[in-house]
């Protein structure tokens, strides 16, 4: 599997770019996978989705399908996109360090 350096810390990824291992996951990580994404500033929007997608995965195992996320939250579906350009499963779970989601997220 490849790596990535980034702000002094090496992570290795998929070869799509999610994290090898859930519990290698930091803050640079998220500033990383933003900076592919096109996001300026991690908000306090994004950390309550991405805080919220490490629980329920650290708890499940998977991450949440995007109904209960959007319901936990309390943010629509249209705004996630706002947040992550990418949705939900390829910006979201990347950016909070998730493994590969294998279903809907």
């Amino acid at each position: 599997m490849p790596n990535i350096e980034f702000k002094g810390s090496i992570f290795e990824v998929d070869e799509d770019g999610f994290l090898a291992d859930p519990a290698t996951w930091n803050w640079s990580f998220a500033e990383y996978v933003a900076d592919l994404e096109g996001i300026k500033d991690i908000t306090d929007e994004h950390r309550k989705v991405i805080e919220y997608l490490q629980d329920y995965y650290k708890k499940n195992g998977i991450a949440p399908m995007v109904r209960i996320m959007t319901k936990v939250t309390g943010y629509k579906l249209k705004y996630i996109y706002e947040l992550f350009p990418s949705g939900p499963g390829k910006g979201a779970c990347k950016m909070a360090g998730l493994s590969k989601p294998t279903g809907c997220v």
